[in-house]
């Protein structure tokens, strides 16, 4: 296994909501030193993260965090204004109980706009696949297809769950050919990782593979 690869497509991720800016500082530090797609953080931190990584490093950030039942004009306005502190990439959350009310011509239009508010910037939407049952899994597959989202995201990893093989494979079978799959919550090992990467997630969201790496002698080379 290339763990550099692995690691290219990797949010290194940090959404405590202790987290330190010293803390911060490390996942940027480590994001950089690994080559990970981008450091994954919240939006209080964005405008200082933007300008400490001098654009050495993405940064993404996240929108209607964890619960996703803000309203339309909430997480546009977060999505503009972390765009504008520096954020390249944007995971949103959609509207779980909106899901269970069957209102999918509410969910395609919030992340319309939301994909509008991004210009040219990533986005990332977050369906909470451990609230949904596999119908909702494919209904929302279909909306975030028609939404145009560059992304569909397994989880928050602040639920009851987080990305699972089989949730991965579902993705890959029913999202549009132009949609990529993250997975993120619980991958906890290269072995995942890979195993993910082959049924189809194009980016993965975690923070422990960062941290094997830290505490062997493999990343030394890095």
């Amino acid at each position: 296994m290339d763990q550099k690869k692995v690691l290219s497509i990797v949010d290194h991720t940090l959404l405590g909501v202790d987290a330190t800016w010293e803390d911060i500082k490390q996942i940027l530090d480590d994001g950089i030193k690994y080559g990970c797609a981008s450091a994954c953080i919240p939006a209080a931190y964005v405008k200082e993260a933007a300008e400490y990584v001098d654009g050495k490093l993405p940064i993404c950030t996240v929108i209607g965090f964890p619960n996703g039942y803000n309203t339309t004009a909430v997480k546009v306005f977060e999505t503009k204004d972390a765009i504008a502190n520096g954020a390249a990439e944007i995971d949103m959350v959609i509207n779980i109980g909106a899901v269970k009310n069957k209102r999918f011509d509410a969910i395609e239009e919030e992340i319309r706009q939301i994909h509008e508010a991004c210009g040219d910037k990533i986005l990332k939407v977050i369906i909470e696949t451990c609230l949904l049952t596999e119908e909702e899994k494919i209904a929302i597959c279909e909306v975030v297809t028609k939404a145009g989202a560059d992304y569909i995201k397994t989880s928050t990893g602040f639920s009851t769950g987080g990305a699972t093989f089989e949730d991965v494979a579902l993705m890959r079978k029913y999202v549009g050919k132009n949609v990529k799959i993250k997975a993120a919550g619980g991958i906890s090992s290269f072995d995942d990782a890979d195993k993910f990467m082959s049924l189809g997630a194009d980016r993965l969201g975690t923070s422990r593979l960062v941290k094997i790496l830290k505490n062997t002698d493999t990343g030394a080379g890095y």
